[in-house]
């Protein structure tokens, strides 16, 4: 994207940023209605989030800098943060910035930016069913809210909105990937929001106990093919079920050394069990907004491979 194009970007961008601020007001609002504390983001840590093994992760590498000898790496996401965090209070939310170096080929998919804004959320002592009622509580509310207050946008962008009822529907994952091959095909079929649960993730999220091999977490997809729009799960919070988990995936190579103060944290016995997850702002705009890619959301655009032009 050249600068004369971002300058004609930018000019175009009055619309979306409107229903923007709907929503992140709105969010905002609900949350706190609900009983959540906000929190102010984390950006660098002594670690983050490793996404991985997860099977729609394709990271290059975590961005790491070095300060008064420490090494540092800028957040992926706060997951354990989010943990960590339910020792000052049992509900909490961020708006998070995310940054993931994805590979190149991400910028197909019109989902992918390596630089982004989670609403991060958080519940001690929560279930996964718990989980998806407030997330399609959301979710509708955030939709109706957009139709009832950006009708003058949604008509310049030609977008039509309709509002989902509960329950979604729920898929497996295993059952996705026989039926349909991926959750993308299923996506462009579905009319309304659904759920995939079920997937083999990072060591955060729970293994069933009562079924070993599947796992108490999901993914909201939307319809229309737009795709994943939040990923979480019930969480690991016993330190010898953590350990477990973490020494499956040192077999693999992967190194968790950075993540001993969490573990010390964890062997204390104060993790609380809870679940959570996050949803891709930008990614639910796309969506509200009825465009093609990520980047026609974002005012300045962060997509794998590409130049940055501001």
């Amino acid at each position: 994207m050249a600068v004369e194009e971002m300058i004609s970007h930018l000019k175009e961008m009055g619309p979306i940023l409107r229903i923007q601020t709907v929503v992140l007001k709105e969010m905002q609002s609900f949350m706190v209605g609900r009983g959540f504390v906000q929190l102010l983001p984390i950006v660098t840590s002594v670690f983050t989030d490793p996404l991985a093994p997860d099977p729609a992760s394709s990271i290059v590498f975590t961005p790491s800098f070095e300060y008064y000898s420490q090494k540092l790496v800028i957040t992926q996401s706060m997951i354990l943060h989010k943990q960590l965090s339910l020792i000052a209070a049992d509900k909490i939310f961020i708006f998070s910035p995310n940054v993931r170096l994805e590979k190149s080929e991400r910028a197909k998919t019109g989902r992918h930016a390596f630089e982004f804004t989670q609403m991060d959320f958080e519940m001690a002592h929560a279930k996964m069913k718990d989980v998806m009622d407030l997330v399609e509580d959301l979710v509708i509310h955030v939709i109706k809210k957009v139709k009832e207050e950006c009708k003058e946008e949604l008509d310049l962008l030609g977008r039509e909105l309709k509002v989902p009822s509960k329950p979604f529907k729920v898929y497996r994952y295993s059952e996705v990937l026989e039926k349909y091959g991926s959750d993308e095909a299923l996506s462009e079929k579905e009319k309304d929001p659904f759920w995939i649960i079920d997937i083999k993730r990072e060591f955060y999220d729970k293994e069933d106990e009562e079924h070993p091999g599947h796992f108490l977490n999901y993914d909201l997809i939307l319809p229309e093919g737009y795709g994943e729009v939040l990923s979480g799960g019930e969480r690991e919070y016993k330190y010898e079920r953590i350990m477990e988990r973490i020494k499956e995936l040192e077999k693999e190579g992967r190194d968790y050394s950075s993540y001993k103060a969490y573990l010390e944290v964890a062997k204390m016995g104060l993790l609380k069990p809870s679940a959570g997850g996050g949803i891709g702002v930008e990614r639910l705009l796309r969506f509200l907004t009825g465009k093609k890619h990520i980047r026609e959301v974002q005012l300045f655009p962060r997509i794998p491979g590409e130049e940055v032009i501001f």
